[in-house]
């Protein structure tokens, strides 16, 4: 690669491990290319061993002081400096940042770097924009849509993981019709990285992986498995993720309640999801919004069934009846139904199994995804 073609790339987050566990294969891609890659991300000093695959791939590290909840203006205000020491820095030819604050704050700063061209990343809309909103929640959004309209005003090119988050945006004119759109797949899943499992010997079980919060659906879990048990139908039900501090998490009694429930299994954080992937038949996410579920793709590349929701960003990855069922947001009895059909009939995980594994093979291939990715930000 010639000098005029190599480009210093910055990609931010707000999450230090998300820059592996989400952008690690893009990341990759990118220093092979001959690029200067730098990324920028909340206590990435502090997350060692994060730092440590970031310099083993080649990509150059850096702390930015960004919470991923909760509107401060002050915290926020120091976000925004921050990120303009660091542009003034780097000097960056190109940025690229995902999830919300780092959309908004890093397209703010890049508005004081003309010749910076930003991309922005959608991967979701989040707490303030999953269902009809008041009081609180809409105050929020307003303020959402004020900063995601200034931050994404000169934006080079805006990408989103699904169809409807973009028609979102164009309607309530947070980004112009005039910017480069572009949807791609999710974040993708390196389908090495997830082969496909054969199924455990133990009857039907279910698994959730999501942060503790009520907007991915977790009561609804609850609630279908407090259903089918009542019902004498005695499915285990699995759950991984951590606490969360969004307004939206669930509360210490919620979760103290499960104690009582022998047919769930609260496994906290895992390292290692794959092996939860394993241990299950039936993937379930009855998340209320989504960007593209990067959880429901590794199940799929594992040869998994999916329940998941008719909504945003899940629709996408389930042909209902194909490789698995679609039931409405918020509905513990319609996904208590969809899971007692794998129970009734165990050889349907056999077989959805494979359509989800072809599908992720089809569609959702990391390396397919990077493409489109590299495309958009005008690097190929």
């Amino acid at each position: 690669m010639s000098n005029k073609s190599r480009k210093r790339i910055l990609v931010i987050g707000v999450v230090s491990s998300s820059l592996i566990n989400f952008r690690g294969s893009l990341l990759k891609e990118l220093v092979v290319s001959g690029h200067d890659v730098h990324v920028a991300a909340n206590e990435l000093d502090q997350d060692i061993r994060s730092k440590k695959k970031l310099l083993e791939i080649g990509v150059s590290t850096h702390n930015v002081s960004m919470s991923r909840t909760g509107v401060n203006p002050f915290i926020d205000l120091y976000t925004l400096a921050n990120l303009i020491r660091l542009y003034l820095k780097l000097r960056p030819n190109i940025v690229l940042s995902y999830t919300t604050k780092p959309v908004i704050w890093g397209g703010l700063a890049a508005l004081f770097f003309p010749s910076t061209k930003f991309f922005a990343l959608i991967t979701g809309l989040g707490y303030a924009f999953t269902e009809s909103v008041s009081g609180k929640r809409l105050l929020l959004k307003n303020i959402l849509q004020l900063l995601y309209k200034i931050g994404l005003s000169h934006a080079s090119g805006v990408i989103f993981q699904n169809p409807d988050d973009k028609n979102e945006f164009l309607e309530m004119k947070l980004v112009s019709r005039n910017t480069k759109i572009k949807v791609v797949n999710g974040s993708g899943v390196n389908l090495d990285d997830f082969p496909v499992a054969p199924f455990p010997k133990a009857k039907i079980n279910f698994l959730m992986i999501a942060r503790l919060l009520g907007d991915k659906g977790v009561r609804e879990y609850i609630d279908a498995g407090r259903i089918l048990n009542n019902q004498g139908i005695k499915a285990e039900f699995n759950l991984v993720g951590p606490r969360d501090t969004n307004p939206d998490g669930l509360t210490d009694d919620e979760i103290k309640s499960w104690q009582n429930m022998d047919w769930l299994q609260w496994h906290g954080t895992s390292k290692d999801v794959r092996s939860h992937y394993e241990k299950n038949f039936v993937y379930v996410l009855p998340s209320y919004r989504e960007g593209t579920p990067r959880t429901v793709l590794e199940a799929m590349a594992t040869g998994r069934p999916v329940i998941t929701t008719d909504t945003p960003g899940c629709r996408e990855t389930v042909i209902s009846e194909l490789n698995g069922f679609l039931v409405p947001i918020k509905n513990s009895k319609e996904l208590a139904s969809s899971m007692k059909k794998f129970i009734d009939n165990p050889e349907l995980a056999q077989r959805m199994g494979k359509e989800s594994r072809a599908i992720a093979e089809k569609k959702y291939d990391v390396n397919k995804v990077n493409k489109e990715m590299i495309n958009a930000m005008e690097l190929d």
